[in-house]
């Protein structure tokens, strides 16, 4: 089958912000975005929950050019999907065994869960929950198991070549890269290298697409926001 259109749900500089740059990278402006208000809680509204009951972004819609559709949640999932179908972008080691291609998945996976998880738990407790349930003792250890376990090694990536899996850029760096500039939004991932993984690649034209419209985001949560009256996690 062909993919005959593709429509994103999206989130200034969330999560989305990474599947909007790997669509970028394959296939260029060919798709369509729509604008998710979540600290409006439109991701809890019916229609939006029948497109991800864990109501979030990304959502990606894939229609087919047999007239089927596919919906697409989870920003790795999509991340890796891209670059597997459209194989002329080069974002991805080529599917079968290899130590290229084993550690391509490693890199991407321990952004999108070990980096994500941490990351997640700080923002949750200093800028989504109410402070009668926010627990800063949780963001404190998450903050420490970022600088002293997560960052180590990336950096040892980093100090093997100037993109996450070594000399090309791949898909993994549309996830690393994100939660890096996440991170440093937290006063993590200070060190020099990272600023240097940053501007090699916020160069490429589909990063800077990706997040023209990241001044757009507020880190914190309004307190009358639906989001924080309905958040479960």
């Amino acid at each position: 089958m062909t993919i005959r259109r593709m429509t994103l749900h999206h989130f200034p500089a969330s999560r989305s912000a990474r599947v909007k740059w790997a669509l970028h990278e394959t296939v260029g402006g060919d798709f369509e975005v729509v604008r998710v208000a979540l600290y409006d809680g439109t991701q809890y509204a019916p229609e939006f929950l029948q497109l991800n009951p864990n109501h979030a972004v990304p959502v990606l819609q894939i229609a087919w050019d047999d007239g089927t559709s596919t919906t697409m949640v989870e920003s790795a999932a999509i991340v890796a999907f891209l670059a597997d179908a459209y194989p002329g972008a080069a974002l991805a080691p080529p599917p079968g065994a290899s130590r290229e291609r084993a550690d391509y998945l490693l890199a991407l996976q321990f952004g999108a869960t070990t980096f994500d998880h941490a990351l997640w738990q700080v923002r949750v407790h200093e800028h989504v929950l109410l402070p009668a349930d926010a627990d800063p003792r949780s963001a404190a250890r998450y903050r420490r198991k970022i600088a002293e376990e997560i960052e180590p090694q990336l950096l040892r990536r980093l100090d093997a070549g100037p993109f996450a899996c070594g000399e090309r850029f791949t898909a993994a760096d549309c996830v690393l890269a994100h939660d890096v500039m996440w991170a440093r939004g937290y006063g993590l991932c200070q060190d020099e290298r990272f600023r240097g993984y940053l501007s090699r690649v916020s160069k490429r034209p589909a990063f800077a697409k990706a997040f023209a419209d990241a001044h757009e985001f507020r880190p914190q949560v309004p307190r009358e926001s639906e989001l924080v009256r309905r958040f479960s996690g």
